[in-house]
C-alpha cells in the first residue's frame, strides 16, 4: 500500500480551487488549496507536499514567487502552474523557477494528473512546427516578458511599454483566449 500524496493548490478563485481539490480527493490525494502566498509556509509545514498546483496569477501576487518557494521547500516536488494568461516569457520563467509544467486555463484534473506524471525529460522528437502568430499574441508576449522584467509591478512595466497604467490593467484583465 502506498502513502497518499500530498496536493497544495495555490489558486484565488475560491469555486475552481474547491473543484479542483474535490477531484484530486477523490483520486487519492490529500489536498490543502490556499488562495495566494501568503499562508505558504505554514501550510508547507503542515503538508509537506509532494505535488503543487500554482494559478500564476493570485490577486496582485504572483504565482511564480510560490513556485521559487516551493521548489526552494522540495526540489523533487511535482509544480504545475496554470494560467490564463500564457505566454513564453511566463513559460520560461516557471520552469526556470522550478516548474515541472506549465498548463493553459482552461485544464482540468486528467491534464494536470498527466502534467504530474510527464517527465521533466525533454522530447528532442517533437515536430517543430511554425504556427503563425497574431499579433494579439505577440504583444501579450511582449507585456508579460516586461511584467517579469519589473517583478510584475504594473506601472513600472506600463512606464517602459510607454502606455498609461490602466491601460495596461485594462489590457491585462482581458481573457485571451
Amino acid at each position: 500500500m502506498t502513502a497518499a500524496r500530498r496536493l497544495i493548490v495555490i489558486e484565488d478563485d475560491a469555486v475552481f480551487a474547491r473543484t479542483l481539490a474535490r477531484s484530486f480527493e477523490r483520486r487519492g490525494y490529500d489536498v490543502v488549496a490556499i488562495p495566494g502566498p501568503a499562508a505558504l509556509d505554514e501550510t508547507l509545514a503542515a503538508l509537506r507536499p509532494d505535488h503543487a498546483v500554482v494559478d500564476l496569477r493570485l490577486g496582485n501576487a504572483s504565482g511564480l514567487t510560490c513556485v521559487e518557494r516551493l521548489h526552494a521547500f522540495d526540489p523533487a516536488m511535482r509544480i504545475v502552474v496554470l494560467t490564463g494568461f500564457a505566454s513564453i516569457a511566463t513559460a520560461v520563467e516557471a520552469v526556470k523557477l522550478g516548474a515541472t509544467n506549465y498548463l493553459s486555463k482552461p485544464a482540468n484534473s486528467d491534464d494536470i494528473e498527466a502534467a504530474f506524471q510527464a517527465t521533466t525529460e525533454g522530447d528532442a522528437s517533437v515536430d517543430v512546427v511554425a504556427a503563425p502568430t497574431s499579433l494579439r499574441t505577440l504583444e501579450m508576449e511582449h507585456i508579460h516578458q516586461t511584467l517579469a522584467d519589473c517583478d510584475f509591478n504594473v506601472s513600472e512595466a506600463a512606464r517602459r511599454l510607454g502606455m498609461h497604467r490602466r491601460t495596461l490593467a485594462r489590457k491585462l484583465g482581458k481573457r485571451h483566449l
